[in-house]
């Protein structure tokens, strides 16, 4: 059902505005409306300006959060406002401090892992890099040659280069190495290294020893750079994790305070200066009973002032729909948002998706056992993770159990139980000019006709809410459509079953005159209304137009009844398809292969059941929803519901 909305302003002194939301507002749905928007007429209005206070410490807060590890505490909302505000700098404080110091141990590490890199290639080469920096005749550069150059390599070396190579690390692609040479020969030396594209690498003069030997000591001072930098990341989470339970609490704290304050953005100022001394209005939409309890509540309060505004609508606009239906129904809420919410003016159809989505789905997957098992596994998703869908497949379980012991089927065996109605593989009627047919083919067409009555009805019910008379009497789906497909189903079952039909005169009444209706809609529906709209089209062409509208609808008469052949259709197929499963797995032998009928069930509980579960959602939005329901509401958003939720 849809809740009634009423529209409410409130006002009080500009400072008390936080209090009012924190002592009333809070425990109540209320969706604001731009008070600025909805109160134009009114002069003298000014925004509030002021920037939330509370964000930055949010923001603060929840970066904590995220630095929180392991189980976490329940919150501590027994902070005051300031003592949040001066733990959580006391925290950013140590917490910079602690972050500034691992960055600077992060950065040597990194630049000992630079060295380490450097040196590792040259770990075999036996010289003292301290030594060999500090020769005065000699110089020895390392770095690496292709593997290609190096072979060019000795052809220099036997030519009487005045240099020595001393070979380190080998690769696929690399021979990294160094080269020892005079410092009058460098020049020389140095051009031929570059003509073979030797490739120099810088490793510094601070080493001590030999290239393994600072190899070593680089590795000693990055183990213990690690060393600092966990002990820094312990300390950081230590930190946090001891006051784990304030900076939840001041995390919730906050979210509340910094939603309060930002009501001011829909809020506007009446009156007063600087000093602030004037008042505020809030306006927006809330429903009855909130109404009713908010009006209780701030009855003896000087400094609130609330009014409600009846029939708001009909000058500003259609409210909010908010939704309310009992527990069984409402994870089929879910399938009406898909669709659109209904306005104000339509009926709620969640109650009637609900009925009529389980009870088809139950007749096109009828089965004891696999709707036990729908029944089951929905039901436990639902309860433990409040997953709407999982709710609708446990529902929908329970309707195929129920089709299961009418059809007998248990995992698909038809022999465990007796069918209390029917087979639907088996079941055959003999009808009047057709011949033998499917009972259930028979039953859904007759219940997809019962189905087409009723939405009728609901469209006539809306049209009459909404006060729209041309869609009332002159629709293909109102009182005209009504009596029209009455008349055909009621001529049609008197055929079947072998009793005289109407005669041809009355066909001419109930048939007839509904199609003239349907065809001249527009101008009757002016007349009745009482507008005096030109046509916006020549007669010639209207007739035309109508012609093929005509045509449409009787077409969509049709099709929409024909499209329930479908029900049947998968309640033959399931049936059909268990049977391959049993006899794939040897049932027929009197052994079947538990395995391959457990796989088997479970292949078609998967696949065969999201099939009918999205046939059976465009039954209800296209064969039924389209004619009784628009879904151009639009959805309740109150400001904030946390407290609600506690």
């Amino acid at each position: 059902m849809i809740v009634k909305m009423k529209f409410l302003q409130i006002s009080g002194p500009e400072t008390d505005i936080d209090r009012m939301c924190n002592q009333y507002l809070a425990k109540h749905e209320m969706q604001l409306e731009n008070a600025i928007a909805e109160l134009k007429t009114t002069d003298t209005l000014l925004p509030f300006v002021e920037v939330n206070p509370y964000r930055a410490s949010l923001a603060r807060a929840e970066q904590f959060c995220g630095l929180l590890e392991g189980e976490l505490p329940a919150p501590d909302l027994t902070m005051k406002k300031e003592e949040i505000m001066s733990m959580l700098w006391d925290i950013q404080h140590k917490y910079v401090d602690m972050q500034e110091k691992r960055e600077i141990l992060k950065k040597q590490a990194d630049e000992t892992k630079e060295s380490a890199n450097a040196l590792e290639p040259f770990r075999s080469i036996h010289v003292d890099l301290k030594k060999i920096a500090d020769y005065r005749f000699l110089k020895m550069r390392f770095g690496r040659l292709g593997l290609e150059q190096y072979k060019r390599l000795d052809k220099y070396l036997f030519q009487d280069l005045k240099a020595i190579f001393v070979e380190g690390f080998r690769n696929e692609n690399y021979v990294y190495g160094g080269y020892i040479t005079a410092n009058r020969d460098r020049g020389e030396v140095d051009a031929v290294f570059n003509s073979l594209r030797f490739e120099q690498i810088s490793l510094g003069g601070n080493f001590i020893g030999t290239p393994e030997e600072a190899f070593q000591e680089i590795k000693k001072k990055q183990d213990e750079m690690k060393r600092q930098i966990d002990e820094m990341d312990e300390k950081m989470a230590k930190l946090m994790s001891s006051h784990a339970a304030q900076i939840l609490g001041a995390k919730e704290q906050l979210k509340e305070l910094a939603d309060y304050f930002d009501i001011r953005k829909k809020a506007v100022r009446v009156g007063g200066s600087e000093e602030k001394d004037g008042r505020y209005i809030l306006c927006g939409w809330m429903g009855e009973e909130d109404v009713e309890k908010f009006l209780q509540e701030t009855r003896d309060d000087p400094d609130v002032m609330v009014m409600v505004e009846e029939n708001r609508e009909k000058f500003f606009g259609e409210p909010p729909t908010k939704l309310k239906n009992p527990r069984f129904f409402k994870p089929f809420e879910t399938f009406i948002e898909m669709y659109g919410l209904p306005a104000t003016n339509e009926m709620d159809p969640t109650m009637f998706v609900a009925l009529t989505y389980t009870f088809i789905f139950g007749a096109m997957f009828g089965d004891v056992g696999q709707g036990a098992v729908l029944f089951a596994v929905g039901g436990l998703l639902y309860l433990i993770k409040k997953i709407n869908l999982a709710g609708i497949i446990s529902i929908a379980g329970l309707f195929s159990m129920f089709f299961g012991v009418m059809f007998g089927s248990v995992f698909g065996f038809e022999d465990v139980i007796p069918a209390l109605w029917l087979k639907p593989v088996e079941a055959m009627t003999k009808l009047p000019f057709i011949g033998q047919l499917n009972t259930v083919f028979i039953i859904a067409i007759a219940f997809g006709m019962a189905l087409n009555i009723m939405v009728m009805i609901f469209q006539i019910l809306n049209a009459i809410k909404s006060h729209d008379l041309e869609n009332l009497l002159f629709s293909h789906n109102g009182l005209a459509g009504l009596v029209f497909y009455v008349f055909i189903v009621l001529t049609i079952v008197l055929y079947m079953t072998g009793h005289k039909t109407p005669s041809n005169i009355l066909l001419v009444i109930f048939l007839g005159v509904p199609v003239l209706l349907f065809l001249f809609k527009e101008p009757l529906g002016n007349l009745v209304e009482k507008n005096h709209k030109k046509m916006e089209v020549g007669k010639g062409m209207f007739l035309v137009q109508g012609f093929f509208e005509l045509f449409e609808t009787m077409l969509s008469y049709f099709s929409n009844t024909l499209s329930y052949v479908r029900i049947g259709a998968f309640a033959v197929s399931h049936a059909a398809i268990m049977e391959v499963v049993l006899m794939l797995s040897g049932a027929e032998n009197g052994s079947p292969n538990l395995f391959g009928v457990i796989l088997g069930n479970a292949i078609v509980m998967l696949l065969e059941g999201l099939i009918v579960g999205i046939q059976v959602l465009r039954l209800e939005y296209y064969e039924m929803f389209s004619r009784f329901y628009k879904g151009n509401g639009r959805q309740f958003k109150p400001f904030n519901h946390t407290k609600n939720n506690k």
